[in-house]
């Protein structure tokens, strides 16, 4: 059911507030540093080489080893999102207010330019970017990421926002964790695994923004429809361009 709230501009620069977009911000440059960290480590390695077995499960341990951690560091300042796709999810569902969920917004595609950037500064390689596999149709890449997309927002929902979780909530980071890994390694060899507009970079930009936000529709709330356009315009124009170039776009959009 949408409970949508535009939410007061007071609220939103709340000491409270600013506080979560804080939190949103180091912990999405922490995950993000560490995941495509990782992938650029394995390069260095291999001098190159392409990912193999061994380096999809180095990479598929590091994303969810390194999103439990920051899920759990800002789980109580801000709910932990760390992901514009379950930023939309959790403010259409009124978790959130609409104007909050923006600054989370600008908040998580800062820390993935940040880190993005430090990333390139320390190794001075260049930055990994997602892809559809050799063989692999545009369709069947964004059905791929629908479909593990759904997976991670609906387990967001039902571990860490559904009111009638329970104990569940205390194992919400290890869950969200678990699945986001367990994701990369069924569908890194063939989308990427991106599950996230904010993270991933790639010359397929329906693949990274149309598939996450879709993947939130069919995750029982398809009442979101109507936001499709407005989400995939938005997150299309900032997360595909170059990252060196995301934190003016997020500024001027938002």
């Amino acid at each position: 059911m949408v409970k949508l709230a535009f939410g007061s501009v007071g609220d939103s620069f709340s000491v409270s507030s600013l506080k979560s977009y804080l939190a949103e911000f180091i912990a999405t440059l922490l995950f993000v540093f560490a995941g495509v960290g990782s992938a650029i480590a394995y390069g260095k390695l291999t001098s190159g080489a392409a990912l193999g077995p061994a380096g999809l499960v180095a990479v598929a341990i590091a994303h969810a080893l390194a999103l439990f951690v920051g899920v759990s560091m800002a789980a109580n300042v801000s709910g932990g999102h760390l992901n514009p796709a379950v930023t939309l999810g959790l403010a259409i569902g009124g978790h959130i207010t609409i104007l909050t969920g923006i600054f989370y917004w600008i908040a998580q595609l800062l820390g993935s330019t940040v880190a993005c950037l430090l990333l390139k500064f320390v190794t001075s390689a260049a930055v990994p970017t997602h892809g559809v596999a050799a063989g692999m149709g545009e369709i069947e890449g964004v059905v791929m990421e629908i479909i593990i997309t759904f997976a991670l927002v609906y387990i967001v929902y039902a571990t860490a926002a559904d009111p009638k979780k329970g104990s569940l909530g205390t194992i919400a980071p290890i869950a969200i964790g678990f699945i986001v890994g367990a994701n990369i390694l069924a569908a890194g060899p063939f989308s990427g695994g991106s599950m996230n507009p904010n993270g991933a970079p790639s010359p397929w930009p329906e693949l990274v923004v149309i598939s996450p936000v879709t993947g939130f529709i069919g995750s029982g709330h398809s009442s979101a429809a109507p936001l499709l356009g407005f989400s995939t315009e938005m997150s299309s124009l900032v997360a595909m361009r170059p990252f060196q170039l995301r934190i003016i776009l997020s500024l001027v959009l938002f």
